[in-house]
């Protein structure tokens, strides 16, 4: 596939490590420009292109920056990406460690059902709960035991079913979280959040969840 990624950070480098050696075609984009992005380039075989052109062309898209950077992305993301491209929203909320104050996610609306109507197009929420170096080195293959599940949540039954293949090819068990507007089960604070527990584990920690958002995670 050819899959465009927005943000090289942990999870963006790492994901960008990950998807270049199963064999797709990726280009990852920062906040600043290409060329910052020579060394990645260089071990991935990645390409390194500006935020606006990350979607051209793209089967998948992932957005995975700083949630307060999310209304900063051009306007004309989606401009040439396939008809069908599916969005991979990774986003955390941080408000007091990062972000400041999102008024919409205060009052209830979770984390990707923001993300979803600053980009006009259906997301799907995974990644957000998984340590960047585990997505770099704990991916094991299918009927492993032990193999870390990883949360999906998605209203678009067709998207989610490409995220969830992806996931498995990546290494890990994908588990089917539910509609967007359940997403706060995998938000920071959730049970679930950074647990690295396997298929099992994660559908009980799931259910678990509460949609209160803990002191620490509110602005």
């Amino acid at each position: 596939m050819k899959i465009g990624i927005i943000g090289a950070g942990n999870i963006g480098s790492n994901l960008t490590r990950r998807l270049t050696a199963l064999g797709h075609h990726v280009a990852v984009a920062n906040s600043r420009t290409p060329d910052t992005l020579v060394d990645l380039v260089a071990e991935t075989g990645a390409s390194a292109v500006l935020a606006s052109q990350a979607a051209e062309g793209a089967d998948v898209l992932v957005v995975t920056v700083p949630m307060k950077a999310v209304t900063g992305l051009p306007e004309d993301l989606l401009d040439g990406a396939a008809d069908d491209v599916v969005v991979i929203d990774t986003c955390n909320y941080y408000p007091k460690q990062r972000d400041g104050r999102i008024a919409q996610i205060e009052e209830g609306m979770t984390e990707s059902q923001w993300v979803e109507e600053q980009l006009g197009v259906s997301v799907v929420k995974v990644f957000n709960g998984i340590y960047a170096d585990h997505l770099l080195h704990k991916g094991l293959p299918a009927g492993s035991a032990g193999r870390i599940a990883l949360p999906v949540a998605g209203d678009d039954p067709d998207a989610k079913a490409v995220v969830m293949q992806l996931v498995d090819s990546l290494g890990f068990d994908p588990v089917d979280a539910g509609r967007l507007d359940e997403s706060w089960r995998q938000q920071p604070g959730s049970p679930v959040y950074g647990a690295d527990a396997d298929a099992e584990g994660v559908r009980r920690l799931l259910a678990e969840a509460t949609p209160e958002r803990g002191p620490e995670w509110r602005a």
